[in-house]
């Protein structure tokens, strides 16, 4: 076969070009030195033995061939884009619609943040590189065996799954796939949120003001030539200073999330005096919840103090933050707050997580406050201790409530209502 000659095949049977020769494939070995001058005037169409059809072509006649070969590009369909969207392309389509909520006020910033971190954690490594038209379960269980292989628990699992629901109906919503395909079901178990006992609730405390008091120092926990890469405490603070023992005090009584701790500043309160005493909290919007909380009078007589010790060193301004005012970095003095609670905890000889293995962070305050409201409020009810809270009823049934027994209530369970007489009616 000359040099200049090649064998291409012609994908499905069709008419040869008009006036070419066409040889069968079994006689192509016999008639070839024949067939050599031919070819080089024009190509030859050799016939399969299923009826499919091969030119044997010269190098010069390629181009006037009605076939499409492998450097070609495929044609476009009519409203079809060069390239299918992928994954990546679906999650910038969707920060910016996010982010238009935010503008909106219909979307927390914060939120914005979080989903920002967990596509670029997980998602986009996982699944950026594939077109929406590819992502099927299948797909997604390669997301689900990098998040096990972090250890991420189911609830953390179910909320990357939320992200990329949400993608899959932006992409259907701009019709880059036809249907959003099934997810797979992630089985969150509710546990319930970490808590203290009154018994360890006040062993807390009396450790916290003698830690203050002796102006104890902090072990160092970290030994050895390894750098920390996260967080790193300064010799000023490790001795305790009187902020965490009001700290404790005041979130068992105020209802306040950490987050709300680290931003709180002098202007978000108001001191309310009247038949009760408690504080008005205006707080920044947290969790879609921006409307004002009130707390009990225990952190009326904490904050006032606090307030007063600040003020004696110029700190306690309106926009000045009531904890830790000299510390400008406020992810640092949330940092500081559980360092020094974990701290707290060891030296009352109190476990680092409870009972159901919920660490025992800041947040535990919070919830021993949720807790002591169901345990001992008098006829409060949860739609007001819930909207206080800033959380819903659905919460504090799934996370607080569930841990209630009808013993630890037991006066309620056999109290009476008082007989009350019926007006109008007489004895008869």
């Amino acid at each position: 076969m000359p040099e200049n000659s090649r064998l291409s095949r012609f994908g499905e049977p069709s008419q040869p070009p008009h006036g070419a020769c066409e040889v069968s494939w079994t006689r192509l070995t016999e008639l070839l030195p024949t067939l050599v001058g031919l070819i080089e005037r024009e190509p030859l169409v050799v016939k399969g033995p299923g009826g499919e059809r091969f030119f044997l072509v010269a190098e010069h006649a390629l181009g006037s061939l009605p076939i499409a070969r492998e450097t070609d590009p495929p044609p476009k369909q009519a409203g079809a884009s060069a390239t299918s969207p992928t994954m990546a392309d679906c999650a910038d389509r969707l920060m910016e619609a996010e982010h238009q909520r935010v503008r909106m006020s219909q979307f927390s910033e914060g939120s914005w943040h979080i989903m920002r971190n967990r596509l670029d954690r997980h998602i986009l490594p996982a699944l950026g590189h594939l077109p929406m038209t590819a992502i099927d379960r299948k797909s997604i269980g390669l997301l689900l065996q990098r998040l096990l292989a972090e250890q991420a628990s189911p609830t953390t699992q179910s909320q990357y799954l939320v992200i990329v629901r949400k993608m899959l109906k932006l992409a259907y919503q701009e019709k880059w796939i036809t249907e959003v395909p099934d997810l797979p079901s992630i089985r969150v178990d509710s546990k319930p949120r970490s808590a203290l006992t009154v018994a360890q609730y006040g062993l807390l405390l009396r450790h916290a003001k003698r830690l203050h008091r002796q102006q104890a120092t902090a072990p160092t926990l970290k030994t050895g030539t390894g750098q920390r890469s996260r967080f790193w405490i300064t010799n000023r603070y490790r001795t305790l200073p009187w902020d965490m023992y009001a700290l404790i005090i005041f979130m068992v009584n105020a209802f306040v999330r950490p987050s709300d701790i680290k931003n709180l500043q002098h202007q978000h309160i108001e001191v309310v005096r009247g038949s009760h005493a408690y504080l008005r909290m205006s707080l920044p919007e947290s969790k879609r919840h921006d409307k004002p909380m009130v707390s009990l009078q225990p952190a009326v007589r904490v904050y006032e103090a606090l307030r007063e010790r600040w003020a004696a060193q110029g700190m306690a301004s309106p926009t000045d933050h009531v904890f830790l005012p000299q510390e400008k970095d406020r992810e640092h003095a949330l940092g500081l707050f559980n360092f020094w609670l974990k701290w707290i905890l060891r030296e009352a000889g109190l476990p680092l997580s409870d009972p159901n293995g919920q660490a025992r962070t800041l947040y535990c305050l919070r919830h021993t406050a949720i807790t002591f409201r169901l345990l001992y409020g008098e006829g409060i009810d949860m739609l007001t201790l819930a909207r206080n809270a800033r959380t819903s009823v659905d919460m504090i049934e799934k996370f607080y409530a569930s841990t209630l027994t009808g013993e630890m209530n037991i006066g309620m369970l056999q109290s009476r209502r008082g007989a009350k007489k019926t007006p109008g009616l007489a004895r008869g």
